[in-house]
């Protein structure tokens, strides 16, 4: 199954901070001043490595071909006491609801093969970005030696002493996008999740009648009722196992973490040869599987696919079987029962703030 390499979702990258510089040592030589103290400068302390959300990129593909964040080295002092430069910040631009995750290892090859072996790589979390304009220092910098203008002293009157810079911080982190949105669809490939978002949004994800021809979170603003927004994500179908990461797997399922709401759609009437009540048994397991909280959200059911054949009677053997489950019956297809589901879910987002 072919991933859509213009949106990248997760990604490791080596950051570096830069290195002070070294301390001079050096003393005055003026024609006039035959014995000439020290002058040696400071050394430049280096660049930050720092993380910005903004809100204008919505993935991480520009880490997929550059995955590397260096900061500039100071510079060295020189003489007249002259100051090394500061080195530059280095700015990533992360789009929000990126979390950065740090792994033990030093570089980037090292990472790659403790992914490799049995035990894996025990990944700490560092920090979760989500605000526009949010900034965090992911990495501080070298600091700056002292030259020898600061080791004189009376008896000391020629020093050769300087300290040298101290190297900044490095390390190999992961980076991984969770979408942010009010309301999750969920449901199995051809349950009808895109087109159910390209009829209540302006999103128009593609649509097809093969499963999974949606490969990456598409999310669709969606008016509820008078000026009363949220925003809607139509996440890639699961399948069973998808906590053990089968199928698109945890591609799907990082991205549902950040929802209030998760919206099940279900073919009701079976046109794709599954039990509409297997289905949904089926993706709260592997929702439970994957993360406990996750399955304590409050939830919905869209009974899709109304005007086939079929879907009256499986409708009314569903509603027996989950009595106390709010279920809207829709045809997203035909636009048939969309302002019924947009008031259930503004119901259920108003419980949710509760």
């Amino acid at each position: 199954m072919k991933r859509d390499k213009s949106f990248v979702d997760h990604i490791r990258v080596h950051c570096r901070a830069g290195n002070g510089g070294h301390g001079a040592v050096s003393f005055r030589k003026e024609k006039f001043v035959p014995r000439g103290g020290p002058d040696g400068g400071d050394g430049g302390n280096g660049g930050k490595v720092k993380l910005v959300v903004d809100g204008n990129t919505d993935n991480l593909r520009n880490f997929h071909y550059d995955p590397k964040l260096y900061a500039e080295d100071g510079a060295h002092g020189q003489s007249w006491k002259r100051h090394g430069r500061d080195g530059k910040t280095k700015i990533g631009r992360v789009p929000p609801g990126t979390v950065i995750y740090r792994s033990p290892a030093l570089d980037v090859q090292e990472a790659v093969e403790m992914e490799r072996s049995e035990e894996g790589v025990d990944l700490v979390p560092v920090c979760d970005l989500i605000e526009e304009g949010q900034e965090f220092v992911l990495l501080e910098p070298g600091k700056g030696g002292r030259g020898n203008f600061h080791f004189r002293s009376a008896t000391n009157q020629v020093p050769q002493e300087r300290e040298l810079g101290t190297e900044g911080d490095q390390g190999v982190f992961y980076f991984e996008l969770r979408r942010i949105a009010d309301v999750g669809l969920v449901g199995f490939p051809n349950a009808g999740k895109s087109t159910l978002l390209g009829k209540i949004s302006a999103k128009q994800p593609k649509v097809a009648s093969y499963p999974f021809t949606t490969l990456t979170p598409q999310i669709g603003v969606v008016t509820l009722d008078g000026q009363k927004r949220c925003t809607v994500a139509d996440i890639p179908g699961l399948i069973e196992g998808a906590h053990d990461n089968r199928g698109l797997g945890h591609e799907f399922l990082r991205h549902i973490t950040r929802c209030r709401v998760l919206l099940f759609v279900v073919d009701i009437p079976g046109s794709e040869l599954r039990d509409p009540i297997e289905d949904i048994q089926t993706l709260r397991t592997e929702i439970k599987l994957y993360d406990e909280d996750l399955a304590k959200f409050p939830w919905m059911v869209v009974a899709n696919k109304m005007d086939l054949e079929g879907a009256e009677e499986n409708l009314a053997i569903f509603k027996n079987r989950f009595p106390k489950i709010p279920i809207v019956p829709i045809s997203a297809m035909e636009g048939e029962g969309l302002d019924e589901l947009k008031v259930e879910m503004s119901r259920i987002l108003d419980s949710s703030d509760e």
